[in-house]
């Protein structure tokens, strides 16, 4: 696996050793791992949202079919599932 140096000020090292001890984490790159994949679901969560005002705004009907239910409930429980993920590492 690459490897990746960060300098960090001192006040922010401080902060990281905390939140290592405080959640948990065994080392330093578990915490940022950590970190980068919860940015990386925030990323998807707001570019679906992105997605989703767009196809309002642009006046098309949506089939409202129980296809459209049933793929929006599994995209929903996907998320739902996702958080309860992040939850029990914190």
């Amino acid at each position: 696996m690459p490897n990746v140096t960060i300098s960090l000020p001192e006040p922010l090292k401080e902060f990281v050793e905390s939140e290592m001890a405080v959640r948990g984490y065994g080392n330093v790159s578990e915490y940022f791992r950590s970190l980068l994949r919860e940015a990386q679901v925030k990323a998807r969560e707001t570019r679906l949202e992105e997605l989703l005002l767009e196809g309002l705004a642009s006046g098309e009907e949506i089939p409202l079919d129980s296809r459209f239910w049933k793929d929006l409930r599994g995209e929903a429980m996907s998320m739902i599932e996702e958080r309860k993920k992040r939850k029990r590492r914190k």
